[in-house]
């Protein structure tokens, strides 16, 4: 595990904290998934979308109902299996996959939230991490990833949306837009792929 003084703060989170900056890092990671599904034709990547796009909804849209265990029903449809991939992208993939079901199952059993932004951020920077060492073949470990460029701006941009998230005594709905619109209009994902 790779540690940062985020995942102690996130501690004191409120659910609308939890589940916005779970579905932030979510947004991040849906380009990895888009590009191995243009790739590969192995599934449509609207359905990651669609997951996403009705979460962001449930955060911003009062009257807002979803149906989580179906949604969670047609993200296991298009999770992809490693083994049947010679392609270094179905990993960052399979990490969106595990991210955005990681927040499905928090937005279902509340008393995980915690545990489930912790799984993701953690996943998020695993992702980049994984990545670095495919391509320099030296292990990122817990002291020697402040030297790892990529790595710190992954902890740089979850401080990023960590920020004006503590900030705010109750949920803030132009903020949660504002996030949204943010990492759609940037459109680069953890590990720097654009949709």
């Amino acid at each position: 595990m790779l540690k940062n003084p985020i995942q102690v703060r996130i501690e004191k989170f409120e659910p609308w904290q939890h589940i916005t900056f779970m579905t932030c890092l979510c947004e991040r990671m849906y380009p990895n998934f888009a590009m191995f599904c243009e790739s590969t034709e192995f599934a449509e990547a609207r359905v990651y979308r669609n997951i996403l796009d009705a979460v962001w909804e449930l955060l911003t849209v009062k009257t807002a109902k979803i149906n989580f265990e179906k949604q969670l029903e047609k993200l296991e449809e298009i999770i992809p299996n490693s083994d049947e991939f010679d392609f270094y992208g179905v990993y960052p993939a399979i990490d969106a996959c595990y991210a955005l079901s990681t927040l499905l199952h928090g937005l279902l059993d509340r008393d995980y939230l915690l545990e489930s932004t912790l799984k993701i951020s953690q996943q998020s920077v695993v992702t980049v991490a994984q990545l670095e060492e495919a391509q320099t073949g030296i292990e990122i470990t817990n002291d020697n990833q402040k030297e790892n460029k990529a790595v710190c701006e992954e902890w740089d941009v979850q401080w990023a949306i960590f920020r004006p998230l503590r900030d705010c005594t109750e949920r803030d709905i132009e903020l949660i837009k504002d996030l949204r619109a943010e990492l759609k209009e940037q459109g680069v994902s953890n590990i720097g792929v654009e949709v």
